[in-house]
Formats: C-alpha cells, sequence, structure tokens
C-alpha cells in the first residue's frame, strides 16, 4: 500500500495524475483500504498541474465518498488558490474550517495566505490575519515574519519592515538564511552595499551559511553600484566557499561590465558561462544586447539577436525594445521600424516603453505626422499612453510652434487622468516664449505653480533673455517682473 502511493506520488509530481489514479484502480484491485493519504496525494497532484479546478472537484467526491478532509488536504487546496492570486478564496477556506470544528487552520495555512497577500501588496489584509493569528493562540515563525517584513519594504514602507524584524528578534525567532538573503537584497536595491556586507558578515557569525540567493543579492549590489573589483572578489569567495555561480551570477557580472561600458568583459564572461556548460536565457541575453546597443555596438547586438533565436531563446518585449532603442540612437529609424513590425510579426506585443521610443526618435527628426500615427496605434492597440508618451509628442509640437496641438494634447492627456509633469509644463512655456507669446507663457507658469511645480533652470534663463532683450512693452515687463519675482 506504502508502496503504490509513494509511485502514485511521484506520477503526481511528473504531472501525470492520470497515472496516480490508474495506481489507486490497482490498490483497490489489491484488496487495500482507501485513506485521506492517497486522496490529498491526489489533489496535491493536481494543484502541482496548476489544475485547481479538479482538485476541488475531487474534494468535494471524497466527502461525498465519506473522507473528512485533512488539514494536509486543506492545505494544498489554501496553497493551490494563493498559487493563482485568488487570496479571497483562500480566506473562505480558512474561515470555513475555522467555523468547521474538526479541522482548524495550523501555522502553515496562516503562513501560507500570509505570504500570499503581501506578495499582491493587500498588506493591511497580511497584517490583520497575522494578529488573528496571534489570537488563535498560533505563534508565528520565522517564514510568517520574512513574509511581512518582505512584503512592507517591497512596499516601500521600510520603517514597518523594520518594526516587525525588531519584534522577530524581541521573540527569540532566528533569522534564517532566506531572511538574511533577504535583508541583503534590501539593503542592495537601497544602494546600502555596506549595510548589506554587516548583514552577510553577521550571518556567518551566528552559524548561518549563505547560499546563492545571498551571494547573488550582494553581487547585484556591487554590479548596480559599478563596484566591479568587489563583484569579482565575490566571485573568487563563492568558488571558495563551494557555492558555485550560477546562470543568475553571470547574468549579474554582466550587466555590471555593461553599466560600466566594458562590453569586451561582459562578452567574455557571457562566452564564459558556454564554456562552463550553462546556457544563457532571454535575461541574460536581452542584458547583453542592451549593453552593445547602448555602447554604439549595433552589429554585434544584432548578430546576438540572431544567435539567441538559432540557440531556440525567445526574445521578449524587453529584448526588442533595447534594439529598437539602440537603433533609433544611431540614426537607424528605418530599420527600428522593421524591427516593430517583426516584433508584432513574431506574436511579441510591444509596450508603451516601445512606442515611446520610435515616437521620440520621429518627433527628433521631425516627422510629427509618423509620430501621431505610431500614437494612435498605440491606443488601438489597448495601450495606454504615459506621461512620457504625452511628454514626447507635446515637445515635437512646440519644437515645430504647434502650440494649438501641443495644448490640445495636454487636455487630452488631463481627461485620460494622466497628470502633466514639471518637464510637460516647462517645455509648453519655452514653446510659447520661442513663439513670442509671453501672455500664455506666463499663464502656464502660473498653472504650473499651482499645482505644485517650478519652473527649471532653462526656462528662468528664457524668461530672464526676455527681461534684458529690451523688446518688450511696458506692460509685458511689469508681467514678467511680478513672475519673476
Amino acid at each position: 500500500m506504502h508502496s503504490i502511493g509513494i509511485l502514485a506520488n511521484c506520477y503526481c509530481h511528473f504531472g501525470r495524475v492520470d497515472f496516480g489514479f490508474s495506481l489507486l484502480g490497482k490498490r483497490l484491485k489489491l484488496g487495500y483500504f482507501l485513506d485521506s493519504v492517497i486522496f490529498n496525494t491526489l489533489i496535491n497532484g493536481y494543484i502541482h498541474c496548476d489544475k485547481l479546478p479538479q482538485a476541488a472537484i475531487l474534494l468535494d467526491q471524497i466527502v461525498k465518498l465519506g473522507f473528512q478532509p485533512t488539514i494536509v488536504t486543506f492545505g494544498a487546496m489554501v496553497k493551490g488558490l494563493c498559487k493563482i492570486g485568488d487570496n479571497a478564496a483562500a480566506l473562505r477556506l480558512l474561515t470555513k474550517m475555522r467555523s468547521g470544528g474538526h479541522c482548524k487552520p495550523n501555522l502553515v495555512i496562516y503562513s501560507t495566505i500570509i505570504d500570499s497577500l503581501c506578495k499582491d501588496r493587500l498588506l493591511k489584509e497580511g497584517l490583520d490575519l497575522f494578529s488573528t493569528m496571534k489570537t488563535q493562540g498560533i505563534k508565528p515563525n520565522v517564514v510568517t515574519y520574512t513574509s511581512l517584513v518582505r512584503g512592507f519594504y517591497n512596499s516601500g514602507c521600510p520603517d514597518q519592515a523594520k518594526h516587525l524584524l525588531t519584534e522577530m528578534l524581541e521573540n527569540n525567532i532566528t533569522p534564517d538564511v532566506n531572511t538574511y538573503s533577504m535583508l541583503v537584497d534590501m539593503f542592495c536595491k537601497d544602494g546600502d552595499v555596506d549595510e548589506a556586507q554587516v548583514i552577510l558578515q553577521l550571518m556567518i557569525e551566528r552559524g548561518v551559511t549563505p547560499n546563492i540567493i545571498t551571494y547573488n543579492a550582494l553581487l547585484d549590489g556591487y554590479c548596480l553600484r559599478g563596484q566591479i573589483k568587489d563583484a569579482k572578489k565575490l566571485i573568487d569567495i563563492m568558488h571558495q566557499k563551494g557555492c558555485e555561480p550560477n546562470r543568475v551570477s553571470f547574468t549579474t557580472m554582466v550587466n555590471g561590465y555593461c553599466k560600466v561600458r566594458n562590453t569586451d568583459k561582459a562578452l567574455k564572461i557571457f562566452h564564459e558561462m558556454f564554456q562552463k556548460g550553462m546556457t544563457p536565457d532571454v535575461v541574460t541575453y536581452t542584458t547583453l544586447i542592451d549593453g552593445l546597443c547602448k555602447a554604439s555596438r549595433l552589429p554585434l547586438a544584432l548578430n546576438l539577436f540572431k544567435e539567441m533565436q538559432t540557440h531556440g531563446v525567445i526574445p521578449n518585449v524587453v529584448t526588442y525594445s533595447s534594439l529598437v532603442d539602440g537603433l533609433c540612437r544611431n540614426a537607424g529609424l528605418g530599420e527600428a521600424v522593421a524591427i516593430l513590425k517583426d516584433m508584432e510579426d513574431k506574436g511579441v506585443k510591444p509596450n508603451t516603453v516601445t512606442y515611446n521610443i520610435i515616437i521620440d526618435s520621429l518627433c527628433e527628426v521631425g516627422q510629427l505626422e509618423d509620430a501621431a500615427k505610431f500614437f494612435s496605434e498605440l491606443i488601438s492597440k489597448g495601450l495606454q499612453p504615459d506621461c512620457k508618451t504625452y511628454g514626447i509628442l507635446i515637445k515635437g509640437f512646440c519644437k515645430k510652434g504647434l502650440m494649438d496641438e501641443a495644448i490640445q494634447l495636454l487636455r487630452k492627456m488631463e481627461e485620460d487622468s494622466c497628470s502633466a509633469d514639471d518637464c510637460v509644463y516647462n517645455v509648453i512655456i519655452r514653446g510659447y516664449i520661442h513663439n513670442d507669446d509671453l501672455p500664455n507663457a506666463l499663464h502656464y507658469s502660473d498653472v504650473m505653480v499651482s499645482n505644485g511645480f517650478e519652473a527649471d533652470a532653462h526656462t528662468f534663463s528664457l524668461f530672464v533673455g526676455l527681461m534684458c532683450s529690451g523688446n518688450l512693452s511696458e506692460s509685458s515687463k511689469d508681467l514678467l517682473q511680478k513672475f519673476l519675482e
């Protein structure tokens, strides 16, 4: 009976729940009784294969057969619901467990739901459930606290994250390698690599061995700050500690070298991956392609783009956008538009960023009609223009002296609930100044200030230049003087 159960579990983990069911029939033929263990295995198999509806049907069927779901059954269902982001259903199941009586939720179930809520930025709900759990007499563990700390930190609430971390330590809950890795990653993303190093040293002193995730987080921190020498030293330390760098480590190093414009070293690291038997993924290829484009090494970038496809690595929207940007920066607007078409033919949908690059390039060369067509195309494809999209087109209109069109676009921008920023207002004001329309320039200056923005140095210098030109009427001088004061 146990042998059959183990084999059924293996099949379920391979995604062959149908074979698991065939073993259920085998078990009956051999005269063994059915229990909740075999049903839990099959339910978990469905969830492992992302077939939650089938798992729910099976659960209903076994209840009708008189089997009571166990904590393992409920745990599997909660895990499945959280996996697909259905937090509401997971919470309903939790409520059912609490009111049912025979099977009370445990720490694992509470922690699973709290983690899911935190990942979906539902922090208040996560914290409320955390409090409920404690009132039910269930003590949180390191996993529960780590989920909450990560959730609050990633949502821009570092003080709350630190408070929870302090509470965890005060309750004598020892951080594990996941907690320390998270802290290293948090400090590195904040640019505080020195603090991340302190955390790494502290975890070693407390007998917690750093893993590949810990090292990769610190490696990323070094590369983001351009500390390539420190990154190389860390790679050596990883070798010494028996923690071999993986694909993420190499991709991070490629990114680091690209950031300091040393694409030769980045290419060397990239080829080293093949020597070590690692296949670069789409992130690795895209990182290097982007670095080569920014370094104006377009022929190499285009060759790499072809190479990745021959290796079976499918370019994504970021890969295409990097190439489009590189071509536009290097007078390859026609090729960039062709890449955009190829992208759509291959079934990769461009995003707003991709369109912004093309529209900006068209505006720079004065092709406003084409830029407007791409703007319309962006909307027709269900994409939402962002503040940058509007800003690019408004700047293009202002550059050509088409102020009525620029203001019309500003109004459309506001209608689409996309608030203009200081860059947009400054562009419009400068447009009016260049068109010798001081009243409108001053009007939009007042609008800008009332929205909490200020004139930038370029705009202010134009106003001062007007004041010193001697070409203004007395009434205009008075208006300008009043504004400058």
